[in-house]
């Protein structure tokens, strides 16, 4: 039986669903302009598990365990879930490390620059040329043959089932409000839809994700390799829906100035995103992705995830993230070290293919 998700139909209608949960969230409590942002929410993630100090970004978000389950139900229930892993995990660490802090840098994953500009913050317009130079200069490497190598599948189901089981832990955290984690009581990290409300939101992004394949860095990745404009379809279905949502409940404020959790570094906004945009194509995946390929067994997108937390941490600890009110002190430092790690990674990782 075809799979309706993987049609054009399919892309297009996962767009929409996703943009309007969103927008929804966003109505619901949840900070403005980050209805759903994985780099965000898992930032504030490391932050409930003490993993940095910022009080104002400490929450357990359920998006993100919801968004990671919803793939992991739907790819057991469809027989996609496949152990996997082996693949150039401290590389991909690393990878993660540097894609959260130009995520933080820029203040906002591919969905939420998404968000952003469907909310009416011009600023994401930099963010978002930004990740498509990033992505394209990745391209450029896995078009000279770029891998990070071919992933095994894993003895046992052990590997694909920690992740996982990781998130229902979190989740317990939170709902038995565990006297170890940190949430926040003011600022974004104390901005949140009701727990339930956020669960189930992850877990239709989650489910719909997975069956669709939704991913705005495979969307540009694939129009600049192949001219297919399949996944892009869902990306601009999904900026839409959350724009209009957002004209309906009133959260639509077009501009530069005064946008929130933002600011107006454009050269900052643009360099933050080209080191997302560059990391997140090496590894094959943006943050959504990488939640969904991870519940569906990938060890390797778990790297990817832990590499996100740490480099939260190192981002809220050393300075590096911004704020309204501009970059960190290091954020600069940061970004152009991680784009040249990410150039080292691309050029020394060019396969030579066989004659």
């Amino acid at each position: 039986m075809k799979n309706f998700f993987s049609t054009r139909k399919g892309i297009i209608i996962t767009g929409l669903v996703i943009g309007i949960i969103a927008a929804t969230l966003q109505f619901f409590g949840n900070p403005a302009n980050m209805g759903i942002c994985v780099a965000c929410f898992e930032r504030d993630i490391a932050g409930a598990i003490g993993l940095h100090k910022a009080g104002v970004v400490q929450y357990i978000r359920p998006e993100i365990i919801g968004i990671l389950l919803g793939a992991f139900i739907i790819s057991m229930w469809k027989k996609e879930f496949k152990p996997r892993g082996g693949s150039s995990g401290i590389i991909r660490f690393f990878l993660g490390i540097f894609a959260m802090i130009g995520a933080l840098v820029f203040l906002g994953c591919p969905w939420r620059a998404s968000l952003r500009l469907a909310g009416g913050d011009l600023n994401a317009i930099t963010g978002l040329a930004g990740l498509i130079t990033g992505i394209a200069i990745g391209v450029f490497f896995i078009k000279k043959g770029f891998s990070l190598g071919r992933s095994y599948q894993q003895k046992g189901k052990l590997n694909g089932y920690i992740m996982p089981a990781f998130m229902i832990i979190l989740f317990l955290f939170l709902i038995f409000n565990f006297s170890k984690i940190v949430l926040s009581t003011s600022g974004p990290g104390s901005q949140h839809a009701a727990i339930w409300i956020s669960l189930v939101a992850g877990l239709i992004i989650g489910g719909l994700a997975q069956r669709s394949r939704f991913c705005t860095m495979g969307s540009f990745r694939d129009i600049l390799m192949i001219r297919d404009f399949h996944l892009f379809f869902g990306v601009i279905s999904f900026i839409i829906a959350a724009f209009i949502m957002n004209l309906i409940f009133g959260q639509f404020n077009p501009g530069f100035e005064g946008q929130p959790i933002a600011h107006t570094m454009h050269l900052w906004n643009f360099l933050g995103m080209v080191l997302s945009g560059l990391a997140f194509a090496l590894a094959g995946g943006c943050p959504g992705r990488q939640l969904i390929l991870c519940g569906e067994g990938d060890g390797d997108s778990g790297i990817f995830i832990f590499g996100m937390l740490t480099g939260a941490a190192f981002a809220h600890n050393f300075s590096l993230a911004s704020s309204g009110k501009g970059i960190g002190e290091f954020g600069a430092y940061a970004t152009i070290i991680g784009i040249i790690f990410c150039f080292v990674v691309g050029i020394t990782m060019i396969e030579r293919r066989k004659v």
